[in-house]
């Protein structure tokens, strides 16, 4: 019966008015079905107060932590890349010579405390085997790590020419065939009428040599 009726009353309508219909009805539908998304329960995002933990804290912290100092240390001697190297407090003796390409074939590193902490403008010596030391206290023992005996120009041997900054075995032998040839050094000047030897290795070399 209620099938009848229903049907009765929407013979009068027209095609185009039962589409409308419908399409109002799928409105309405929509519309419920957004409204019942809209209201589920969603989940809330807490944020903890800052109370000094948690990873943001722990990165604060790492990062406030101050950096190690930066120290500058020479090496030089019978190794293989001598040099002025930057280094950081903390760094020890073995890093300074392995920085410098380690110790040439013979090098005498039993003189040497290894494990001496680095000290900024220190200079490290690595003598080679049998080579003369001139007296020169060992490398980072005691309060005098570093130090080196003053090389006499007018006496020095290959070997301890080759410790000073810059000199090689070639500048170290024409060191010793200019005093050969011209005589003694009458002054550390001198050097510089020395193939090879111009004013600004001069500087590094005066305060490390002698007449």
């Amino acid at each position: 019966m209620i099938g009848e009726r229903i049907q009765e009353r929407l013979g009068g309508f027209s095609r185009r008015e039962l589409a409308g219909l419908a399409a109002v009805a799928v409105l309405i539908v929509i519309g419920a079905g957004f409204w019942y998304v809209r209201s589920l329960p969603r989940p809330v995002t807490i944020q903890t107060s800052g109370n000094g933990s948690g990873p943001g804290a722990a990165s604060a912290v790492a990062s406030s932590s101050p950096s190690p100092a930066l120290i500058v240390v020479d090496v030089a001697g019978w190794v293989r890349r001598p040099g002025v190297y930057e280094f950081h407090e903390g760094d020890r003796v073995i890093d300074a010579i392995r920085r410098a390409g380690g110790g040439k074939p013979h090098a005498d590193l039993t003189s040497i405390n290894l494990a001496a902490l680095l000290a900024d403008g220190q200079q490290i010596v690595v003598w080679r085997v049998g080579a003369a030391h001139g007296g020169g206290a060992p490398i980072g023992s005691g309060s005098n790590q570093g130090a080196q005996a003053i090389i006499n120009l007018n006496t020095a041997s290959l070997d301890e020419l080759e410790t000073l900054p810059g000199i090689g075995p070639a500048l170290g032998q024409r060191i010793i065939d200019y005093r050969e040839q011209h005589g003694p050094f009458r002054s550390v000047d001198d050097l510089l009428n020395v193939s090879g030897i111009g004013e600004k290795r001069l500087a590094d070399l005066r305060p490390k040599v002698t007449v």
